[in-house]
């Protein structure tokens, strides 16, 4: 989802749910880190279908290890239920949620 008050949504900021974090203590280590929405066109182009927008995890959201994190261009609804990841050293990531 999107962070968000009574009256207003805020889609430039994404909430997402890292595999296997739990709690406010285990994000601080993910702060910072790149986040990558990878997802298929119809169209090639630079010859691939596959795009990708690129984000950044900015900050704890609550207690239970969801973080707020802001893309390049904002993630489109089709990602609400897909997997995002999350790359943390060159060549290796895990697998978050967008909730």
């Amino acid at each position: 989802g999107v962070v968000r008050s009574k009256s207003n949504q805020y889609p430039n900021t994404s909430l997402i749910q890292i595999e296997g974090v739990n709690t406010k203590e285990e994000v601080a280590w993910y702060a910072g880190k790149r986040m990558a929405y990878i997802y298929k066109a119809k169209v090639k182009k630079n010859g691939s279908h596959y795009r990708c927008i690129w984000g950044k995890v900015t900050r704890p959201h609550g207690n239970s290890g969801v973080v707020r994190a802001k893309f390049k261009s904002n993630l489109p609804p089709k990602s609400m239920v897909s997997m995002l990841h999350c790359h943390y050293l060159m060549g290796f990531s895990t697998f978050c949620f967008r909730s």
